[in-house]
């Protein structure tokens, strides 16, 4: 984690570049069968070869995770070429296991979100599945990034293909939304940008294991760490740079939503364990104060918003925030379990949240409306969609079994141990994430049936029930046995939190030679 020990790609396969490349290359492919949608078939073929192109996309991020070697402690599956010489700028890529299960959760969640537009999407199919391919590649480049240009080329180009989504397919007032998304996100990031090329004149070099280990005096640490922050923050999002998050998950179409709170938040939080705490950790502990302040509003106060949401994107939009809030909690209490937590926690909630917002989906498909008030008794007519919504709420609970608990848990505790109040005020987002999750479920699915709109739903086709339930057995093999997720990381997480003990004002200088 501190230093440049690599571990080398097992039979030389680019495992890492594939499950980059394959997605965005299958995306600009499929972009340019837009010319079959003429007819039924061929529609349908797009659509198969969207579904085919992601499910390779998957498989082909399976030998990082059975090929990962959880005993070492380092970057692995390494690949390295010169990109731009003239400016020490490399195509460079590695995963330690801080990052490793974030790849295949993008790819998995690239496969869901392909299925559910299999009906629901009618115009434009091409430009949808090759649009989401070619952002799952963005995605997986962010994760396995360690050039840190060609980290911030990946970081911002995710924004494009999002902006065309909710700006394309999203809801009546999708271009207000689309801007506001773009414009939070890209002015946000000008900061890294300017922090990124100050640690490349001061080391000499854009690697990032190279600006792990330079040293750097206080006050310009406090400077790189804000200039991170605002950038981060805004994609978490934290407090109070979360507004643009409700309206563009209220606008995007609902494959926009699940990969918005599936993945792309992760992406802000991923960024500070990357970026933020080992480049600048006695600034992090300086400001940790700072950050746990802010996290515990997001939790206790966004709960809070939530409450009164009549809206179920929306509400489970500020659920998003608050369970985020968790994530950064854990980063900045400095303990395994907390960080360990954290990371937990974002894996758990790319599940819930996702197939919360796909159930949601199911509902506006049929009725047009995602208004708590125009349902009630949706069990009576829908069995099968109200069991599944019944589970995915109580994952997002954080009900025990369920993959919600396992992360929530690690940080409270982490949280007690780092200090009583902060751990009790943690915790308060367990009683208000049961409220308004379970207050939304109460009004959607039980009691009398409303109205006739309600009455004449259909329950789920065996194409939403499969998809469902295939996330459904994820939350829950997770909430038992979370031990497969948490292995990996444990090392690479005491590595970090090592880093960040130790003072780098003390450390000799080190500059890379120019090459």
């Amino acid at each position: 984690m501190t230093g440049t020990s690599v571990l080398t790609i097992p039979a030389g396969m680019p495992w890492l570049s594939l499950s980059i490349w394959l997605p965005i290359l299958s995306g600009l492919a499929i972009l340019s069968l837009a010319r079959l949608e003429g007819s039924a078939i061929g529609t349908l073929r797009i659509r198969y070869a969207a579904l085919g192109a992601s499910v390779v996309g998957f498989l082909v991020t399976m030998p990082l995770v059975f090929g990962f070697d959880s005993s070492f402690v380092g970057f692995q599956f390494v690949e390295r070429t010169a990109w731009i010489s003239r400016f020490s700028i490399d195509y460079f890529l590695g995963v330690d296991g801080i990052s490793l299960w974030f790849i295949p959760l993008t790819a998995l969640i690239t496969i869901f979100v392909v299925v559910a537009a299999w009906e629901v999407i009618e115009d434009r199919v091409a430009q949808y599945m090759g649009a989401f391919l070619i952002l799952s590649g963005l995605m997986v480049g962010v994760f396995s990034a360690l050039d840190g240009l060609l980290f911030y080329v990946f970081f911002e180009a995710t924004l494009i293909p999002m902006y065309l989504i909710i700006g394309i397919w999203g809801g009546p007032r999708r271009v207000y939304a689309a801007f506001k998304f773009f414009l939070y996100t890209l002015l946000g990031s000008l900061l890294t940008l300017v922090a990124i090329l100050y640690l490349y004149v001061q080391s000499g070099s854009f690697e990032i294991p190279t600006w792990h280990r330079l040293p750097i005096d206080l006050p310009t640490q406090i400077a790189l760490f804000t200039a991170f922050l605002v950038a981060f923050a805004v994609k978490v999002p934290m407090w109070p740079v979360h507004t643009w998050l409700p309206d563009a998950h209220v606008e995007a179409p609902t494959g926009g939503s699940v990969v918005l709170a599936a993945i792309m938040l992760k992406l802000g939080a991923y960024s500070f364990l990357r970026f933020s705490l080992p480049i600048a950790p006695d600034a992090s502990q300086e400001l940790a104060s700072f950050m746990i302040t802010l996290s515990l509003v997001a939790v206790v106060y966004i709960g809070l918003v939530a409450l009164v949401q009549e809206d179920m994107k929306k509400l489970v939009a500020y659920s998003s925030i608050a369970h985020m809030g968790f994530v950064t909690l854990g980063f900045f209490i400095f303990s395994p379990l907390g960080v360990e937590g954290g990371i937990v926690q974002m894996i758990s909630h790319g599940f819930v949240s996702g197939a919360m917002f796909l159930c949601i989906g199911v509902l506006y498909d049929r009725m047009h409306s995602r208004q708590i008030a125009d349902y009630g008794g949706v069990v009576n007519t829908m069995p099968k969609f109200a069991a599944l919504f019944v589970f995915f709420g109580m994952a997002n609970v954080g009900l025990p079994a369920t993959s919600g608990f396992i992360g929530e848990f690690m940080v409270i505790l982490g949280a007690v141990q780092f200090n009583f109040w902060v751990g009790l005020l943690a915790a308060t987002a367990l009683i208000l994430g049961a409220a308004y999750t379970l207050w939304m479920v109460k009004r959607v699915i039980f009691g009398e049936t409303a109205n006739a709109n309600v009455a004449a739903l259909t329950d789920l086709s065996r194409r939403e029930f499969g998809m469902l339930m295939a996330m459904a057995a994820l939350v829950l093999f997770m909430g038992v046995w979370p031990k497969p997720f948490t292995d990996p990381m444990s090392r690479s997480v005491d590595a970090l939190l090592k880093h960040v003990s130790v003072s780098k004002l003390t450390q000799p200088v080190i500059k890379a030679e120019s090459r």
